[in-house]
């Protein structure tokens, strides 16, 4: 369980997003806000962190498709629902899908749904496809205007769709606190978002086959939430035989889902700014 001073700093950039009033005086109150570590049992669920699970893709839009003619939307959806029930399992966490079946849901609106849920943490779950069969292996990503590499680029590409723009873009933002607003937000919640992207490349590689340099970042639409950590996974390559074989079967999905399981206890144990929402 994780609690706060009222006063933080998602109120604060709400009402920036909003366009409204902003009460100054706040902000003093945010660098004195303090944290608590989780103790030991079940959390009362009003207090216990919430995590939004996106399963990518849904509906008209089925991702990557597999050698076999296996479809990412499907993978994805039984990965978060298989993650949920071990999140929900440990008993600490609130646990919330952007969706819970097959349905399209535009990249852009699905952090909009975790802000709206008022997320602690959000984990966008993916499974990609390359020409080259040969490529297997789970990577993780975080938010930034510039990719970290030219595959992590076009792969930014394939998961924003067509017709996303390269902007940072934060829609209903009044342009004078624009710029306020993406101060207050990016050192915290991007070093937030790389401390949950290392844990989870640490827990995955243990068990699963990874990338070289699997810790990658790009400017992916679905991570564009300013104040909340955020993070897409890349469970492996449909296009690679051995991978779409494992990410249609359930011990390896199960697999995956306690390896990040693992990683997010990790990191809400660990003293840092993952606290501060």
């Amino acid at each position: 369980m994780i609690t706060t001073t009222r006063v933080g700093r998602r109120l604060i950039l709400r009402r920036l997003a909003g366009g409204g009033a902003v009460f100054w005086t706040a902000f003093a109150q945010i660098g004195d806000a303090t944290t608590h570590a989780a103790s030991a049992g079940r959390a009362n669920p009003r207090q216990a962190p919430l995590i939004v699970i996106d399963p990518g893709h849904g509906g008209h839009d089925p991702g990557a498709t597999g050698v076999t003619g296996t479809l990412e939307k499907d993978v994805t959806l039984a990965s978060a629902l298989a993650l949920k029930a071990s999140l929900e399992a440990v008993g600490r966490y609130r646990v919330e899908l952007t969706r819970a079946k097959d349905q399209y849901i535009a990249p852009e609106d699905r952090a909009d749904i975790a802000r709206d849920l008022g997320a602690n943490l959000f984990l966008s779950m993916h499974a990609d496809q390359l020409s080259d069969p040969n490529v297997r292996g789970a990577s993780v990503y975080t938010l930034a205007k510039r990719a970290s590499d030219l595959e992590t680029a076009a792969l930014a590409d394939r998961e924003n769709g067509p017709g996303s723009d390269d902007g940072m873009r934060m829609d209903h933002v009044a342009p004078e606190v624009s710029e306020i607003l993406a101060s207050l937000a990016a050192r915290e919640t991007r070093t937030a978002s790389a401390r949950i992207a290392r844990q989870l490349v640490l827990d995955l590689q243990r068990r699963l086959p990874v990338l070289p340099s699997p810790e990658r970042h790009a400017n992916f639409l679905v991570l564009r939430a300013p104040d909340i950590p955020s993070v897409l996974i890349e469970m492996g390559f449909l296009s690679n035989p051995a991978d779409e074989t494992a990410l249609n079967d359930p011990d390896h999905r199960a697999v995956i889902a306690r390896a990040m399981t693992r990683a997010v206890g990790a990191w809400f144990a660990a003293p840092g700014d993952h606290r501060l929402l």
